[in-house]
């Protein structure tokens, strides 16, 4: 949990400009290193855009994960979503990434949807709906290209009997102080609340129990879910005879307004996955930017890439040639390039991107059955 005066990152709410370097500190993670980036291309061939560009950043006990894999250790992956609304682009950055290690390193996938939180955490929203967004939103994950027959995704509500059991054992181990120290649970906090911790930590140690052996389990997903493995699933691992789990964490993709990360919360701020593509691309167009108040201070002055939503979106998902990249942040930054003109050029992209991940999420319908398991 970091809670300071800047900004908030809990894993149930995301405000302010992060200052990433201050929440490693707190949260005691590590910054990826080039050695570990050398390490993965070993074994990739390649190193992803997303590790290039620093969108993931952080890691706990990747370095271990790569021991066990070179000792001949498959380790499985271990992601999830909380079904609050429909999904938002910035929700396929660590779905992206995911599906590039499952691809690279041959890893089955394990996919969580807590439709049991979001119930509970969200006093207007009630049971069957949270439900309906698991199905909505795992057609999002099937869209990104995970391979079938490795990619295992459940409902908490509907896989509850399988990951009860467990749940249980873990609480045994946790007490209310632990839950209240990581969390931050307060007295009115509902006992549901509490006790659902448990139930996000059992994917860690799943396949152990299904397989019977103890298998390495790696959890790419975005810094602020961090609490739930650091706090609970790693601290009573050892006490059940399981390995830790080891994470490999993500930033936030921005939003169109400035300061702060896509939310789903706030419709004009995130460009949806469900979006009539010439919708996203009005948002585009009608998003804050880092130019300056006048043409002429813009061509005098240059642009403010660094803080300017448009830049960024090109950053993490938009635009893949590194070289092309840098021409943008130049010409934004020498006053070359127009906001307007860069704008236009993004809406089209996303345009571009949209239509075929909806395509792919049209077609996925026919495809949910070979990815949901339940009890």
């Amino acid at each position: 949990m970091s809670n300071s005066q800047d900004f908030t990152v809990t894993p149930w709410e995301v405000k302010g400009e992060v200052d990433y370097d201050k929440l490693v500190r707190e949260f005691g993670t590590q910054l990826l290193t080039e050695e570990l980036l050398g390490r993965i291309k070993k074994h990739t061939g390649d190193i992803h855009l997303f590790l290039r560009r620093k969108i993931f950043f952080s890691h706990r006990d990747l370095d271990w994960i790569l021991d066990r894999y070179e000792a001949g250790e498959k380790f499985f992956l271990y992601t999830g979503r909380g079904p609050s609304g429909h999904t938002h682009v910035g929700h396929l950055v660590p779905w992206i990434f995911t599906r590039h290690l499952q691809e690279k390193f041959g890893a089955e996938l394990y996919f969580q949807m807590t439709d049991d939180e979001k119930f509970l955490h969200d006093e207007k929203m009630s049971l069957k709906e949270s439900m309906g967004y698991t199905y909505e939103n795992a057609l999002d994950v099937i869209a990104c290209g995970f391979e079938p027959g490795k990619t295992f995704i459940f409902s908490d509500v509907e896989y509850g009997k399988t990951l009860y059991k467990m749940a249980v054992e873990i609480a045994k181990h946790i007490t209310y102080s632990t839950a209240k120290a990581v969390f931050g649970f307060e007295d009115s906090t509902n006992v549901g609340m509490i006790f659902f911790p448990c139930i996000q930590a059992v994917p860690c140690f799943l396949p152990s129990i299904l397989k019977s052996k103890n298998m390495p389990c790696l959890i790419p997903a975005a810094i602020d879910q961090d609490p739930y493995w650091r706090g609970i699933a790693r601290f009573v691992a050892p006490k059940l005879g399981f390995y830790k789990p080891a994470q490999i964490h993500s930033k936030f993709m921005p939003g169109l307004a400035r300061g702060g990360k896509m939310s789903a919360s706030d419709p004009k701020s995130a460009i949806f996955t469900v979006d009539p593509p010439e919708m996203a691309e009005e948002k585009v167009m009608s998003s804050y930017t880092g130019g300056r108040a006048t043409v002429a201070e813009q061509r005098r002055l240059g642009g403010q890439a660094e803080i300017c939503p448009v830049y960024h979106y090109y950053h993490f998902l938009f635009e893949e040639d590194e070289k092309e990249l840098a021409k943008i942040y130049h010409d934004c930054k020498s006053g070359a390039l127009l906001c307007g003109d860069c704008k236009a050029n993004l809406a089209g992209k996303v345009r571009r991107f949209l239509t075929e991940h909806q395509r792919k999420r049209e077609s996925a319908r026919k495809k949910l059955d070979k990815f949901i398991i339940r009890d």
